[in-house]
């Protein structure tokens, strides 16, 4: 699986034929997400640390059999510093790519049907994301994902954590590692996530069902 529109992209250097991952930009300005996300938290959250995860997985790849995978192969794969490095810097594009200030804020189509089976309406779904986000202790994600046969699931994962892993695919992610909201929320972790709401672009969502 990749992601949705490749949001990551790759370049091959002029003296070998290493290919090394680039953080894409995002396709709206850095202040486009306020209130819901600051455009302090958007220069820090995703000007630095992740382009951190990037410029590590470049580092960890370089000379091994992962310098020539897909980012999503590496994540099925991979261990210890590199699973981590690799899968944050997936999580980062796939969570900032799924936001947009004038995106459609609900789902509809098969989605929409999907959702309101398995969670009882699109309300209920947001109340039982948020309370999954809410209840993972520490850092790490929580994840609206399918099967290969269309069934939804919300999953909670620790720190660098990916469905990818458990052969589902992933269709949404908020972040609840504290930076990606400390700075706006402080410890008010819930508040956070709720506001995501007003941001996520649900045509990005039903793109990747």
């Amino acid at each position: 699986m990749r992601l949705q529109g490749r949001y990551y992209d790759t370049k091959q250097t002029t003296d070998t034929i290493t290919m090394t991952y680039e953080q894409p930009q995002l396709p709206y300005d850095n202040d486009a997400l306020e209130p819901a996300i600051s455009r302090r938290t958007v220069e820090f959250h995703y000007g630095k640390h992740e382009k951190a995860y990037i410029d590590n997985l470049n580092k960890l790849i370089k000379g091994t059999e992962f310098e020539d995978m897909e980012l999503e192969e590496i994540i099925a794969h991979a261990q210890g510093p590199l699973f981590n490095n690799a899968s944050q810097a997936w999580n980062h594009i796939f969570y900032f790519f799924s936001f947009s200030p004038d995106g459609r804020r609900e789902p509809q189509g098969d989605l929409r049907k999907a959702i309101d089976r398995e969670f009882g309406s699109f309300e209920k779904f947001k109340e039982a994301f948020v309370d999954a986000g809410v209840g993972l202790f520490g850092s790490g994600w929580v994840w609206l994902s399918r099967d290969e046969n269309g069934k939804l699931f919300i999953t909670q994962g620790p720190n660098a954590a990916n469905p990818i892993t458990a052969g589902l695919t992933p269709l949404l992610t908020f972040d609840v590692w504290e930076h990606a909201y400390y700075l706006d929320y402080q410890n008010r972790r819930a508040d956070a996530l709720k506001q995501l709401w007003d941001i996520v672009d649900w045509a990005v969502v039903e793109s990747r069902y």
